[in-house]
């Protein structure tokens, strides 16, 4: 039985490393099981395999290789996993996984979602037009075989932008699950809203070095109620226990 779905953000790998600290909180308290959505787009499968080199993010495909998937094959994958699951599933998005929500759709067995510093955009949004309204993006850049990866970030600036408030140890273990992903998840436009007519709780990340407060708030503004946290990007890997505490809520 599956109770908790988590969608990762961009340009990372391995959902189920960083879900893991609220996983285990959540089955501990409440006896809820989680999965964490595999994102084509980040190449990975069901099994998403051993750890990439964030120095070479992914290998890029050969030049006649078919084109890369994007967000529809992200969606399409969310799609999947929610037709394998029972009724009243919450489903937890964080940042670009916001975005693959909508690209899902409405879907019978979501009962709840929880967009973490992510997106709640309209039909036709593009991950980079959102991401167009930072006023300090995030560089990314051409990896190559129509790939993006992260530009001009090490462990120790990976760290202090996305998980300032967590240990070097727990930084460095993320740095290991950076990788590149196809540009077709920033450049194609959204075909639903999937989070339109759902329970919606939306957290701000109140000290989030990554996605500014001023835009999560404008996005949390569409859903059904927000609540601010004192954390940076990452609150389910830093702030376990305040994630938690939000997909136990009960709401109407």
């Amino acid at each position: 039985m599956t109770d908790v779905i988590f969608v990762h953000g961009a340009l990372v790998r391995d959902g189920a490393w960083w879900w893991r600290p609220t996983a285990d909180l959540l089955e501990a308290r409440a006896g809820l099981r989680s999965r964490a959505l595999a994102l084509p787009s980040c190449g990975e499968t069901a099994d998403p395999g051993r750890a990439s080199d964030p120095a070479s993010p992914r290998s890029a495909p050969a030049a006649d290789a078919p084109p890369a998937p994007g967000l529809v094959e992200d969606a399409a994958a969310l799609r999947r996993l929610l037709d394998d699951v029972e009724d009243d599933v919450v489903v937890v998005a964080h940042s670009y996984g916001g975005t693959v929500v909508a690209e899902a759709g409405r879907h019978p067995a979501v009962a709840r979602l929880l967009l973490v510093s992510s997106y709640l955009p309209d039909v036709g949004a593009t991950q980079a037009s959102l991401l167009a309204d930072e006023p300090d993006p995030v560089a990314i850049g051409d990896a190559g075989g129509g790939l993006l990866a992260l530009e001009g970030h090490d462990a120790g600036s990976f760290g202090a932008r996305f998980l300032q408030d967590a240990d070097p140890v727990v930084q460095r273990e993320a740095w290991s699950r950076v990788t590149g992903q196809s540009a077709g998840a920033f450049v194609t436009p959204t075909t639903a809203a999937g989070w339109q007519g759902v329970d919606s709780t939306y957290l701000v990340c109140a000290d989030d070095r990554s996605t500014t407060p001023e835009l999560q708030r404008r996005h949390a503004a569409r859903a059904t109620r927000s609540v601010e946290l004192p954390t940076g990007h990452h609150p389910f890997v830093t702030r376990p226990d305040l994630v938690a505490e939000q997909v136990l809520a009960r709401r109407s």
